[in-house]
This record gives C-alpha cells, structure tokens and sequence, in this order.
C-alpha cells in the first residue's frame, strides 16, 4: 500500500504542477514545432533526415541544412559558435525543440553538444569536469514550451551510423502513443557502488495501474530474457545480455557510467547500444563527470514526466539537474502515454 501510495502521489504531483502552465492551450510538443538540422556533408544524414521529415511530417521550413565534414566527434568553441549561429539563424520562433540528425559531432570542448546547443557552452566546467554544474532550469520543470516559456530550445541528436538502424528507431518512436501497453520498468542497483549514486530515488517495486506498468527494483548487475520493457536504468561501464531483451516502443534506457556519451567509443558502452537493443531514446555523458546524481537522469523525475504524457525529450531533460557533460540520443517525440 505504502508503494502505490507512493506511486500516486509522484504522478499527482505532477499532474498538479503541470496545471500551472497547461491551461495555455498547444503546451505539448508536437513535430510543427521541432526543428530539423541535417549535414550536408553527411549522405547518412541527408537520407534519414528526408525520411524523418516525411515520415514525422515535420514542415520544410523548420528544416535547416549545415555543412560538417569528416565527422568529428568533438567542435572546438569557435566550431560550435559559428554552427549554432547558421541553426539559430534558421529557426523560426515556433520551433521549441531541435533534433540534430547524426552521430558524430556529439561533443563540443568538455560539454555534450545538445547541451551545448540547449544551454550554451559552460567552458569553466572544462577546467574541472569533476565539479557542480551549472543548473537546468528546466529541470523538474512543469508543462509549457520550453523556448516560449523556459528560453531554451530542447536538442537530441538522431544518430545515423545504421540507415535501416534509424528508420526503425523513428518507427518505434511512432507506435508509441497508440494504446497504453502493459510494460515493466526495471531499476538495478549493481555491484559497481560507485555507480548506484541514483539508486535512492529509484522507486520502490510495485504497479502504476493507471498506466499498466509494473516496477521492479532490484539488486543485480543485468537481467536476461526480459520483454515488455519501458524503463531500464542501471549503474554498470557495460550492460551485460541486452540481445536477450525486448523494448517496447518508446522505451526509455541508460546507464550511470563515465564516458557512455562518448558514442564511437570503445572504452566504456557506448549508450548507442541501448538504441541497437531496441530502446527509444538514451542518455550519457561525453566527458568524465564523477558520479554526480545529479549528472544523469533522475529515475523518479523522468519516470513521472514521462507517464504524465510528455515526450522522450521534453522527459528527459526535465530529469537531469546539471545536464552539461550528458548528450541526448534517439527520437525525440516518442509519447507512449500521451492521450
């Protein structure tokens, strides 16, 4: 009883702070509003951003083409201040969100580039990526549009390093929405303790039955032959068996881990095996951050916006309080409880 108790009054919560700005009519995120930002120099990028813009029926003209040749994983400040001028330049006051359509460039100097892009580059931190950062205000934001109401533009990038690989990530993002499917959202605390900083704002096990969503909090490294899945979040530098799982559309999956946002590479897992799995939008961080919860996403927060309807974006910015080093992957407006 204590769980659902629990249960209910994060998701009231939520409800009750959403109400302070929902009454403006048109606050959920939808694709009129999400800017498209495709490189030219990137065949990869050119093709899966028509498919996206056709498919999401994202209008032409939130469209915006750049030229970055040879994939560089990272930008220097003055690479990123002329790139964010040519996308800026291109938007129109009506795009609240940008989806960055490649993988690589996923970092600019310390910082990640969507959060570069959403919140401007923090140079200092790069002085002492092991230190604070500064603060989203947006996170645990309530509802509302988050350049008309909150001044920044929400990114993600859509990585492009499989086209087939993509154009399925974008149908997963899609499906969901449809109907409230009975799901599991798992929650691990591992053997690797320095990596179980979040684990205290795991909810507890228990069921969402509004939602048809059974939690199950637990000690272990990995689960194995699990289906049904919407939230997997863990603290391990690799996540063992996920060929054995199955995400549902719209899933949500990541791990508290150093480097998992450096995508391309081979040091920690890359959170572009989570997308390979079959989730539908990830999370980590480009640089060293330590293990500031506060670094990664907020299990309570993300899993409490995310039930109230809002999309795989808007949901996981809103849980992540100091968001500088960490990039965001996958398709930005999955919305499997949206009604």
């Amino acid at each position: 009883m204590r769980t659902l108790l629990f249960l209910a009054a994060l998701l009231s919560c939520c409800a009750a702070r959403a109400q302070m700005i929902r009454p403006q009519s048109g606050s959920e995120l939808r694709a009129a509003q999400l800017g498209l930002v495709i490189n030219d120099d990137d065949p990869r990028s050119v093709e899966i951003g028509e498919y996206y813009r056709t498919t999401r029926e994202v209008p032409a003209q939130n469209v915006v083409h750049v030229h970055i040749p040879n994939r560089p994983r990272k930008l220097d400040a003055e690479q990123f201040r002329q790139l964010k001028a040519q996308i800026d330049a291109g938007l129109g006051p009506q795009v609240q969100a940008v989806l960055m359509v490649w993988t690589a460039p996923y970092a600019v100097e310390c910082n990640s580039i969507t959060s570069a892009f959403t919140l401007g580059l923090d140079v200092g931190l790069c002085q002492k990526p092991c230190g604070p950062g500064k603060p989203s205000s947006y996170f645990n934001a309530p509802g509302g549009q988050p350049f008309r109401d909150y001044q920044m533009r929400l990114s993600m990038l859509l990585p492009t390093e499989s086209v087939e690989g993509a154009k399925a990530l974008i149908g997963r993002g899609m499906v969901g929405g449809f109907s409230v499917p009975a799901a599991t959202a798992w929650y691990l605390v591992t053997s690797e303790t320095p990596r179980n900083s979040r684990a205290p704002f795991f909810p507890p096990s228990g069921t969402v039955a509004s939602k048809k969503l059974t939690i199950k909090n637990l000690r272990a490294d990995s689960i194995e032959g699990q289906g049904d899945i919407m939230i997997y979040q863990t603290g391990m530098a690799r996540v063992a068996k996920l060929d054995t799982l199955q995400f549902l559309p719209g899933a949500l999956a990541d791990h508290l881990t150093s480097t998992g946002g450096d995508l391309l590479s081979d040091g920690q897992m890359s959170s572009l095996r989570w997308l390979d799995a079959g989730a539908t939008a990830s999370y980590g961080s480009v640089t060293e951050p330590c293990n500031y919860w506060q670094k990664f996403p907020q299990p309570t927060v993300l899993l409490r916006h995310y039930l109230a309807g809002e999309t795989a974006i808007e949901a996981y910015w809103k849980s992540v309080a100091w968001p500088a080093q960490g990039v965001f992957i996958g398709e930005p407006l999955a919305a499997p409880y949206r009604r």
